[in-house]
This record gives structure tokens, C-alpha cells and sequence, in this order.
């Protein structure tokens, strides 16, 4: 992905070397299990989160990247984001209708945020109740190490399927979802969520599409670090690593080959109209 020396967002908030006190839920296999499930890529933190005050860190706060690999990744996010927002923007306007823009928060450890005080196992997170992004860099390393989804692209996947969560809070569609679940039993409520996962990862494959269009930054080699990176997040293999075995009535976020063929629909389409997750019959 070509991406040095280009436009950063503005809307990147770096909140790296703050502490935020209050409870966090943890402890025993269950916990573990769970937070290898919803670790990746969106998973709803209301089921890991709990409220409590942000305290800030005695050193005062923010401190600066400590290395240049760390200020080089924080530049990364801040172009990502910022071609995030040029895509979204010009989509909008084709739809009669204006992109507000969201925040992405970089943290370590942990964070507070409208949905909760998160640790940084629930992984990257879209908080419908700010509108913010947030992201713990080394996540983007514990991808690599535990399920070897490399490479830049595969760390832009992350941050759009996310800033996608934010799409889908614009255009109403979470706020509908969110209510249909309440209606709901679990396993018909979970089914729901992993639509919603799966339009996210359309949504990320539109973005790709559009990005590619308007600049010119991706290769084949690029796409093929996304669909790695969408193929080894599956809820199938999460379980399976976790538990030994599979229950698809428990997917929150799709299976491997789902997240992979929603992804590439919105690549190859761009088309928002190709990603009703919600009507088709088969996923």
C-alpha cells in the first residue's frame, strides 16, 4: 500500500500513556475464550466493558512514540483514516446526503469511552455511543504473531471495517439492528450481529475499491493481505483455537469464508447497493 508522505487525518486522538481506572471483566477460561472470540475486528464491547472514571497516568498524560516504528504505525492510521474520510465523503454526496467524520482514539492497556472502560483484549472498536474508533497499536502485532495476517493493507482492513461500524451508525442502520436484537432471543440476536460484521467487511471492501479509484495506492499483493486477514479472524477458527470446535449458533462476527466473500463483494462491486447483509438468503 503506498501510503508514506501522504495526508494525515486530523481527527486522530492519541490517548498512549493514560491510564483509566475501574473494573474490567476478566478472569478464568470463560473470560479468555470470550475475548479471543470478540478480540478481532468490531466485536461488540458492551459484552466485556464496564464503566469506570479515566484517571490520568503520573506522568500527566499523552507522551510521545517512544520509537520510530511506533511514530511510523501512527502516521499510518492518520493516512488510512484520512483516505477513510475522502472515500466516505464523496459516497455520501453521491447519496444526497453528508459523511461526519468519526475519531479514532490510540490507546495502550486500556480506555474509557462512552460504551465502557475497555481492555485492549477486546481488540479494535467502534463505540456507537461517541462515534469514535479505537485502537491499541499492538493489536496490529498480535495479529501477526498469533494468526500471521501481515502486512499494511491487512492493518487498513482493520481500521475500515471499523470506520464501516461508523458508516452503518450514519446511515441507521446499527440503531435498527441494535433495536431488532432486543426483540430477540441469542441465537437469532447473534445471527443479526453477524450481518452487521459482515456489511462492515463489505463496507471495508467499498472503501478499498473506491480508494484504489481515486489514488492509486493498492496492488494485488494488498488485497491478498486483506482476504488473509479476513479469512483468519473467522468466528470458526477463533473458536476453534480457543475451544477445539465450532458452534456456528454462536457467531457474532461470520465465518472465515463469509468475511472473505463480503469483503471481496465490496471490492470488486463498490457498490453500496451490493451489501444488504440483512436480505440475503445466504451469507
Amino acid at each position: 500500500m503506498l501510503w508514506q508522505g501522504r495526508r494525515q487525518s486530523e481527527n486522530v486522538e492519541d490517548r498512549r500513556g493514560m491510564s483509566a481506572a475501574g473494573p474490567v471483566v476478566g478472569g478464568g477460561i470463560g473470560a479468555v475464550i470470550l475475548a479471543l472470540i470478540v478480540m478481532f475486528l468490531g466485536g461488540d464491547p458492551s459484552v466485556i466493558l464496564q464503566n469506570g472514571p479515566a484517571a490520568p497516568a503520573p506522568n500527566g498524560g499523552v507522551t510521545a512514540p517512544q520509537s520510530a516504528e511506533d511514530r511510523e504505525l501512527r502516521e499510518f492510521v492518520g493516512v488510512v483514516l484520512a483516505d477513510t474520510e475522502d472515500v466516505w465523503h464523496q459516497l455520501f454526496r453521491q447519496r444526497g446526503r453528508e459523511y461526519s467524520e468519526p475519531k479514532l482514539v490510540l490507546f495502550n492497556g486500556r480506555v474509557q469511552s462512552a460504551c465502557g472502560l475497555a481492555s485492549a483484549a477486546v481488540g479494535p472498536f467502534y463505540c456507537p455511543g461517541d462515534r469514535e474508533v479505537y485502537l491499541d497499536l499492538g493489536f496490529f502485532q498480535e495479529m501477526k504473531q498469533r494468526f500471521g495476517a501481515s502486512g499494511d493493507f491487512a492493518q487498513a482492513y482493520v481500521i475500515a471495517h471499523e470506520v464501516g461500524h461508523h458508516v452503518q451508525r450514519q446511515l441507521g442502520i446499527m440503531e435498527q439492528v441494535d433495536a431488532a436484537r432486543g426483540r430477540m432471543g441469542k441465537r437469532q440476536a447473534n445471527q443479526l450481529s453477524v450481518r452487521l460484521e459482515l456489511q462492515a467487511d463489505f463496507f471495508a471492501g467499498v472503501w478499498a475499491h473506491h480508494a484504489q479509484k481515486m489514488k492509486n495506492i493498492l496492488d494485488r499483493e494488498d488485497i491478498d493481505e486483506a482476504l488473509h486477514a479476513a479469512s483468519a479472524i473467522g468466528d470458526d477458527r477463533l473458536q476453534r483455537q480457543a475451544q477445539g470446535y465450532v458452534v456456528p449458533d454462536a457467531f457474532t462476527h461470520g465465518s472465515s469464508e463469509q468475511r472473505v466473500r463480503w469483503f471481496t463483494r465490496g471490492w470488486q462491486s463498490g457498490d453500496l447497493r451490493e451489501g444488504d447483509t440483512f436480505k440475503a438468503a445466504e451469507l
